[in-house]
């Protein structure tokens, strides 16, 4: 069957199609993405403002006529850190239904982690042992590990690149004093969590998802995307902390021309590296493995779950 997912994040509105049967892997059939930064639309009292909400309902219109253009049977539509937190969620929920006839399930921070890892698991297979995920979006930092399918620790951080960007990075390049503080505070907030997961002793592989650890892959000398997503993908802690200096001296134009580095990401990519360096340091990580699966496959593949039992 075709189905459709609909990401409503914290950066962009996606609409993922793919063809999809039990007991088979998802094959992406096509991409509809709309850039939306729903996390810079919140008011002073942290509200979408009528002007958000108009523009969100006009991107899942669109979206939901490129579903139907391309045959989809089902969209699985949900929202993450971007809507859970806003202090109108419930209106811009009920908004969206009357309107789209489009009922947005809100995930949980946990609930995004585990779809996640659950992803992971799928695309590395059992024989990879036990995994430590990392995931960084526009509102949020996932973490989860285990060995089983259900990670047995997950947890959502509010150090989301977008978030973290529009709150401390105000200058283009951003100054130095305010580039020192957020290393601080990503590193205080990631380093009360360590120690829910190192109980569990050291994982098998570590491994990140999102767009973010995937641009700071590709600048660090990793593959392009045109060669492929069975091609290994890495990200060296070495490379990765030579990087951070020369992204803090740039500004937004001047990392829109690294490589695999898209114009409306360059603005949040200091602040997810940060986050990614902070990681990788608090939890001892020397090297990251790409995976091109994440919580959008998640949900797919939950689904696909769901009809193997009925």
């Amino acid at each position: 069957m075709r189905l459709g997912v609909l990401d409503v994040g914290s950066n962009t509105v996606h609409l993922l199609v793919v063809d999809a049967h039990p007991g088979a892997r998802p094959l992406p059939a096509h991409s509809h993405k709309a850039d939306l930064r729903l996390a810079q639309l919140l008011d002073d009292d942290g509200a979408i403002g009528p002007d958000g909400v108009d523009r969100l309902i006009g991107v899942v219109h669109e979206a939901l006529q490129a579903a139907e253009d391309k045959g989809v049977e089902e969209v699985l539509p949900f929202a993450t850190s971007a809507v859970r937190e806003a202090r109108n969620a419930d209106d811009v929920l009920a908004r969206v239904r009357r309107e789209t006839g489009v009922q947005l399930r809100v995930l949980t921070g946990e609930e995004e982690a585990r779809l996640t890892f659950l992803a992971v698991r799928r695309w590395f297979g059992w024989s990879a042992g036990k995994l430590l995920v990392l995931d960084i979006g526009g509102g949020s930092l996932e973490i989860a590990y285990g060995i089983d399918e259900e990670p047995d620790a997950a947890a959502s951080l509010p150090l989301g690149a977008g978030r973290l960007t529009a709150g401390w990075l105000p200058g283009d390049p951003p100054a130095a004093e305010d580039i020192r503080a957020l290393r601080r505070h990503v590193r205080a907030r990631i380093a009360r969590t360590v120690g829910e997961f190192s109980r569990f002793g050291a994982p098998d592989h570590v491994v990140a998802t999102s767009k973010t650890f995937k641009q700071l892959a590709r600048i660090a000398g990793a593959a392009r995307s045109a060669e492929g997503l069975y091609v290994q993908r890495d990200l060296k802690r070495e490379s990765l902390e030579a990087w951070v200096p020369r992204l803090a001296g740039m500004t937004e134009d001047q990392r829109a021309e690294l490589p695999g580095v898209s114009e409306g990401r360059a603005g949040q990519l200091l602040a997810g590296a940060l986050v990614a360096e902070g990681a990788m340091d608090l939890f001892g990580v020397e090297t990251l493995e790409i995976c091109p699966w994440a919580l959008r496959e998640g949900v797919i593949l939950r689904k696909l779950d769901h009809l193997t039992v009925t």
